[in-house]
């Protein structure tokens, strides 16, 4: 089960230049639509002079959840070449955003395709590529001579201690990576008393 996904380290911006016109790209880490959206209206903000402001993102551990936008520029010329340097990359949870200021010389379809992707790769090399893991959470509850028992597999399995509360009914939530999920999940079932909290 693969539970291992790619994505930016940090925020980048990479300028490249062709023909007197300027491609200023942008990669940044995002987790949501709404953080697209957010991030999006920031930079139309900033560069409200300039021509096009283009853009691809791709979310989620399993890279189902993916746009790109030409915004005015010829069709399939900005979005996608910026999206196929996400998918080359294998790279989630981020937005590449390119904006352009036009030189005066027009570039041609095959010149703004170069452009673009060149302009994308340059800020996903800035940004450099980190492996992070899916991490799942669980949350339960258990009586007090029942700590031994939930520490023992804490101990083995190794997940996060997110919360923990110790009381005559403790409670405790834990962060382990997917793959080890169901394991953590079965042998905190077998100890007496403990109940999982939606």
């Amino acid at each position: 089960m693969e539970d291992v996904y790619k994505t930016i380290a940090e925020a980048s911006k990479a300028i490249y230049t062709e023909k007197r016109s300027r491609f200023i790209a942008y990669a940044i880490p995002v987790l949501s639509t709404r953080d697209v959206k957010n991030e999006i209206d920031k930079l139309k903000k900033e560069f409200y002079d300039a021509r096009h402001v283009c853009w691809a993102y791709m979310l989620g551990a399993d890279r189902l959840e993916f746009r790109s936008n030409d915004d005015g520029e010829p069709s399939g010329t900005a979005g996608k070449p910026i999206l196929g340097q996400i998918n080359s990359n294998e790279l989630t949870n981020i937005l590449v955003a390119v904006v352009r200021y036009f030189g005066g010389i027009k570039l041609g379809t095959s010149g703004l395709i170069v452009a673009y992707r060149e302009a994308a790769a340059d800020a996903i090399r800035e940004a450099g590529i980190i492996e992070k893991t899916v991490d799942m959470q669980v949350s339960f509850g258990f009586e007090y001579p029942f700590m031994n028992d939930v520490m023992k597999i804490v101990k083995d399995l190794e997940p996060v201690i997110l919360e923990q509360s110790y009381d005559l009914n403790c409670s405790m939530t834990l962060e382990i990576r997917k793959a080890k999920f169901d394991e953590l999940s079965n042998r905190l079932e077998k100890v007496e008393s403990l109940s999982f909290i939606e």
